[in-house]
């Protein structure tokens, strides 16, 4: 990667990792719908039970809405790109066709506070569904890819340190980051996620949550990261082709 590329990383990047960011964020999260004013609309459910469903925007941005339905508020606008110019696909956990036939989803926004929820048009945006998914366990310091229901990575991962401990929580993949450093503070790639530190708020890049890659295999096993998901270099090569929109489960 070109200098220029190097310290865009660092910039975006910095914060829960110390040795990944937004695109403008906005001010304040969507407050969630009444779970009463969903259930009056919904009439079709949308989600494929096999897999994930994840969603681009058609335009330049997603319209997210406080609330589905008939009287439906915008609430905010995300860009339909990471800071990287990929397209940001975001994960639906709700998902259903309301009385006047419009579809809607209930989507994960990569936002502060952590968990922030929103709803989209489903004319606004173009569905796809995925068959895998990312589990951290932080007590066992262990990463699993899942791939249709079968485990096919599992690696020893390297995690937050008391000060900065990685936060648990339902995130996604957020961008794609091939460093060109495989002896930098990101290693040979760096998987940029939906979340952010609960304890870092300040630095540039606003304290992002990423799995990426670390030349150290000491770091295996060890609370080391001011909140970041440390993967050997070796194994990290291996999740280089994980999708936009994966979801990822971090708990205890």
């Amino acid at each position: 990667m070109r200098r220029f590329g190097w310290i865009l990383i660092v910039c975006l990047f910095t914060g829960a990792c110390s040795r990944v960011s937004s695109s403008a964020a906005p001010s304040a999260a969507p407050s969630s719908p009444t779970p009463s004013a969903a259930a009056a609309l919904a009439t079709t459910s949308l989600l494929d039970g096999s897999g994930t469903t994840v969603l681009r925007a058609n335009g330049a941005g997603f319209l997210i809405y406080r609330h589905p339905g008939l009287g439906a508020v915008l609430s905010m606008r995300l860009p339909a790109t990471n800071d990287w110019s990929q397209p940001l696909w975001l994960p639906a956990v709700d998902g259903f066709v309301d009385e006047a036939g419009t579809a809607w989803y209930r989507v994960r926004l990569p936002i502060r506070p952590n968990g922030a929820l929103g709803w989209v048009r489903g004319d606004e945006t173009q569905p796809r569904v995925l068959h895998e998914r990312i589990v951290v366990d932080l007590s066992t310091h262990r990463l699993q890819r899942i791939v249709a229901g079968a485990r096919v990575e599992a690696f020893s991962i390297g995690s937050g340190a008391s000060g900065t401990p990685t936060p648990s929580g339902r995130f996604f993949v957020w961008a794609h980051v091939p460093t060109g450093e495989p002896h930098g503070p990101y290693g040979v790639y760096a998987l940029g996620l939906s979340g952010f530190s609960d304890v870092i708020t300040d630095w540039i890049g606003g304290g992002r949550l990423a799995i990426h890659g670390t030349d150290d295999p000491h770091d295996r096993g060890g609370d080391v990261s001011h909140g970041c998901v440390r993967v050997f270099n070796p194994q990290m090569e291996r999740l280089t082709d994980v999708p936009l929109g994966t979801p990822v489960w971090i708990h205890a």
